[in-house]
């Protein structure tokens, strides 16, 4: 079984998840934008109606300095008073004209006359010669209540201006204007953008809560199928659901959950077959054995006969695991690979003349037909073995008097080799498992001919070493074809 270490199995606690986190991240990302927002807002309404109050108070004081400057000094009181209280009216404030001095000499409100009033406005004007002042104040209530008539209100604005008249300065127009209904109406704006920054960080977090749900839940269906497998159940997979990367990230860890189960399933039965072809020959040796020690008076031929297939078991169990430790060599990326330039043409001749006398021998006949100079990069000494085995397969599964050929040849930059039989042939449902290890169509028949079961597994092993690959075109008792594909100028897996 495989084994997996060091999962994590303890639940994450629910503030340090990575739901909270983009909770949070959205929840402060949407909230500090409408804050943002809702306070520059703020600050563009507020400073827009003060403006256009200072604008507005200006020009009446303004436009009330330009009648009432000649009027202070020809008009009579009661005149000007009448005047003056009209036009308070008018503005809904209060209006005072003062002296050179900051006395006042005549006051809407009839309350102020004969004092001096030492406001910045005032003194801006009558002390740094400015043409007009305006100022907007919170002196509290009971200023602002005397000062504007106004109960109730916090705030208040002072407007001065100068007083020409026939002869010069002669003093300054004082128009003082409430101001409470202009803060009254920011403070309801304000408070407006603070409920609707409330509603939407309500909502937002609402949403968030939402999108968070909807983007971990594949992260934690993940991380749950990691601790089941972490268990030891490989066959748990995650819901493959939704879209974009997400489900991507399921679908590829599916495959790689497959993929782990096939080789845990692979690695039990290559375990089991190991021991059960390593078990049979020492099963028929020891029943050789015992049989030799319990008839000591047993005839010399027999014996002699005993020796020579306890001989015959010993070589099939060095060639299994001869066989096996060249595979584990390949499993461990051990065995690397010597890449040189091979003349394929002439390794391929060298490998089926060596072998035509074994051939000729089962009364078989191999025979080549091999591409001339052609040449590739690889490791020689296994593709001699991919070859070798190839066609010392061919020959097992051949009957006596069988053919056996040999071809080489290029074709879209790749050498191609083929080894052709007329045996017996593969069955359909067994041709996509005879690279398996120690798989067998015929287990009788195979033990019979000596082979291990691990002769082609090398093969795709090797071939798959040169980024090649190999598979066989078969039809029972018409004879099989293994085809070889390899690159001509490609850079072998592990090459040195």
């Amino acid at each position: 079984m495989v084994t997996i270490s060091r999962i994590r199995t303890e639940k994450v606690p629910f503030w340090a998840s990575i739901r909270v986190k983009i909770l949070l991240a959205f929840f402060v990302v949407v909230g500090v934008s409408f804050l943002v927002a809702a306070t520059n807002l703020t600050g563009l309404v507020s400073n827009y109606l003060t403006e256009q109050r200072t604008r507005e108070d200006t020009q009446a004081a303004e436009n009330l300095a330009g009648v009432f400057g000649p009027m202070m000094q020809t008009a009579d009181s009661a005149a000007l008073n009448n005047r003056l209280r009209e036009s308070a009216e008018g503005l809904n404030g209060r209006l005072l004209l003062l002296d050179t001095d900051g006395k006042v000499q005549f006051d809407s409100f009839n309350a102020l006359c004969g004092q001096r009033l030492p406001l910045p406005e005032v003194l801006r004007v009558l002390m740094l010669d400015e043409t007009s002042a305006y100022g907007m104040h919170q002196p509290g209530g009971e200023t602002v209540e005397r000062m504007s008539g106004e109960s109730g209100a916090e705030y208040v604005a002072y407007g001065a201006h100068e007083l020409l008249g026939p002869r010069g300065r002669n003093g300054v127009l004082l128009y003082v204007s409430r101001i409470q209904g202009m803060v009254d109406s920011l403070n309801a704006v304000s408070s407006q953008l603070n409920t609707v920054f409330i509603v939407i960080a309500v909502a937002a977090l609402i949403l968030a809560l939402f999108l968070s749900r909807l983007l971990t839940t594949p992260i934690v269906n993940l991380s749950r199928t990691m601790r089941k497998m972490g268990k030891g159940d490989l066959s748990v997979r995650v819901p493959e659901k939704g879209s974009g990367e997400l489900r991507q990230l399921a679908e590829n860890y599916n495959t790689m959950a497959a993929q782990l189960e096939n080789l845990d399933r692979s690695r039990n039965q290559f375990v089991s077959n190991a021991s059960h072809e390593l078990k049979t020959p020492l099963a028929t040796m020891k029943i050789l054995l015992e049989t030799m020690m319990y008839q000591p008076d047993m005839p010399g031929e027999v014996r002699e006969e005993f020796m020579a297939d306890m001989n015959h078991e010993i070589d099939r169990l060095t060639g299994i695991i001869t066989d096996l430790l060249t595979l584990t060599r390949m499993d461990n990326k051990s065995d690397a690979l010597k890449m040189e330039e091979i003349d394929l043409s002439g390794l391929t001749e060298e490998t089926v003349r060596l072998l035509t006398p074994a051939a000729r021998k089962r009364g078989q006949r191999l025979e080549s037909s091999v591409a001339p100079d052609l040449r590739i990069r690889g490791d020689r000494t296994k593709l001699n073995q991919v070859l070798y085995n190839l066609i010392d397969n061919a020959m097992k599964y051949t009957q006596d008097g069988g053919e056996i050929h040999v071809s080489l040849e290029e074709k879209n930059d790749q050498a191609i080799w083929r080894v052709r039989d007329n045996g017996v042939g593969i069955p359909p449902e067994d041709q996509e498992h005879i690279f398996d290890r120690f798989y067998r169509v015929d287990k009788a028949r195979s033990r019979e001919t000596g082979g291990t079961g691990l002769g082609l597994s090398i093969v795709r092993q090797l071939v798959g070493m040169h980024q090649g690959q190999v598979y066989v075109e078969s039809e029972p008792g018409k004879g099989s074809c293994f085809v070889v594909e390899l690159p001509r100028n490609g850079k072998g897996a592990g090459a040195v």
